[in-house]
C-alpha cells in the first residue's frame, strides 16, 4: 500500500509538470501574419527613425514574417493611436508614442491616454532644441530671449506635431526665463520634421524645435544654426558643438521620451513576446550605433516598467503645462 500511495505520488507530480509544460506551450505566442508599425507623425522624425530602425533590426530575427511601417500624421499623433486603439487584442499592431500622448491629454487635444492601451517599452530619450536659419538676425539665445522680453509674439517657431508636447514646452521655458509669458508665444503646429525645418529655410517662421538626430544634417551643411540644446551637459558626437540652454545662463532642462505601445487586451505571452522582441533590439550593435548617430540617450523600460514609468511623467508634465500657464491652475 505504502509503495502503490508513493507510486500515486510520483504519478501527479509527473503528470503536473508535463500540464505545465502544455500550458506554458499552449500560452506561447509569436506573430502569425504581418506586423504593423503606425508612425505618430510623418517621414524623417525621430518617430520615423526609431520605427524604421526597429523594423530592421526585428526583421534580422527569426520571429518575424513580414513587418510593415505606416505613417499616420495628424490630430497630434491621434490619428495613428486611434487606429491601434480600435484593434484590441490583436498584438500585430504597434505604434510609436511619446510624451506627446500625455501633453494631449492634459490639455484636451485627445481623450486617448497610455491606459486605452499597452504599453510595451519607452526605448530613448532625446534634448530638443532651438534652430534658425543662418544668417538669422537671432543668432543666440540671450538675443532670442530679448525679442520674447519685448514682444513674445515677435518670433514665430514651428515645431511637430501637437501644442502643448515637449518641443512647445520648451519654448515656454525659454520664454519664462526671458521674463515673459509662455502662453503668449506666437507657434505653428507642423505635420513633420521635414515640413518643419522647410518653413524656417524658406523664411516663412522665425525658428524650429526638433532634435538633434533630425537636424544635424542641415546642421552640418551650414543650413541652420543651431542656438541651444535643453541637455543638462554638451552632447556627443554631433552635438559636442551645440551649447546648451543651461550653459547659456537659462535654466531649461527638458527630454522627450520615445516607445511603443500595442492596442489594449494583449495577453501576458503576447506581452511577454514584445519583451523578448525589445530586449534583442536594444542588444544590438547596430541600435546602438543608431543611438550615437541619432543623440539619442538609451533610456529602456519593458512593458512592467513603462506604465510606472508614465504614471510618474503624467504627473510632472501636468506640472509643468501648469507653471508655465498652459493649464489652468
Amino acid at each position: 500500500m505504502r509503495g502503490s500511495g508513493i507510486f500515486c505520488v510520483i504519478l501527479g507530480i509527473v503528470a503536473a509538470v508535463a500540464a505545465g509544460a502544455a500550458a506554458a506551450q499552449g500560452t506561447a505566442w509569436k506573430p502569425t501574419g504581418n506586423v504593423e508599425i503606425g508612425v505618430a507623425s510623418g517621414a524623417g522624425g525621430a518617430s520615423d527613425r526609431s520605427a524604421r530602425l526597429l523594423q530592421k533590426l526585428l526583421l534580422q530575427t527569426a520571429l518575424f514574417q513580414t513587418i510593415s511601417v505606416a505613417n499616420r500624421p495628424g490630430g497630434g499623433a491621434t490619428v495613428a493611436w486611434t487606429y491601434v486603439s480600435q484593434r484590441a487584442g490583436d498584438p500585430h499592431y504597434l505604434a510609436t508614442f511619446s510624451s506627446t500622448m500625455l501633453t494631449n491629454h492634459a490639455l484636451g487635444v485627445g481623450t486617448l491616454s497610455y491606459r486605452d492601451f499597452t504599453p510595451l517599452s519607452i526605448l530613448i530619450r532625446e534634448y530638443p532644441m532651438i534652430v534658425v536659419k543662418a544668417g538669422s538676425p537671432i543668432s543666440s539665445t540671450k538675443e532670442l530671449a530679448a525679442r520674447l522680453k519685448k514682444d513674445p509674439a515677435s518670433v514665430s517657431f514651428s515645431f511637430a506635431a501637437s501644442r502643448g508636447n515637449h518641443n512647445h514646452i520648451l519654448i515656454g521655458m525659454i520664454a519664462q526665463a526671458a521674463g515673459a509669458e509662455a502662453k503668449s508665444t506666437k507657434v505653428v503646429i507642423v505635420k513633420s520634421a521635414g515640413e518643419g525645418t522647410s518653413q524656417v529655410l524658406g523664411g516663412h517662421v522665425d525658428a524650429y524645435i526638433g532634435t538633434l538626430g533630425t537636424l544635424a544634417p542641415l546642421i552640418e551643411s551650414g543650413q541652420l544654426h543651431a542656438l541651444g540644446i535643453s541637455a543638462p551637459g554638451r552632447q556627443p558626437g554631433k552635438g559636442a558643438a551645440i551649447p546648451t540652454f543651461r550653459e547659456q545662463g537659462f535654466n531649461a532642462v527638458y527630454s522627450s521620451w520615445r516607445g511603443f505601445i500595442g492596442p489594449k487586451g494583449l495577453t501576458p505571452a503576447q506581452t511577454a513576446f514584445w519583451d523578448q522582441a525589445f530586449t534583442r533590439v536594444v542588444q544590438a550593435e547596430d541600435w546602438k550605433k543608431d543611438l550615437e548617430d541619432n543623440a539619442w540617450a538609451e533610456d529602456f523600460h519593458g512593458s512592467s516598467e513603462t506604465p510606472r514609468l508614465l504614471e510618474s511623467e503624467e504627473m510632472l508634465i501636468a506640472k509643468m503645462l501648469s507653471d508655465l500657464g498652459f493649464l489652468s491652475k
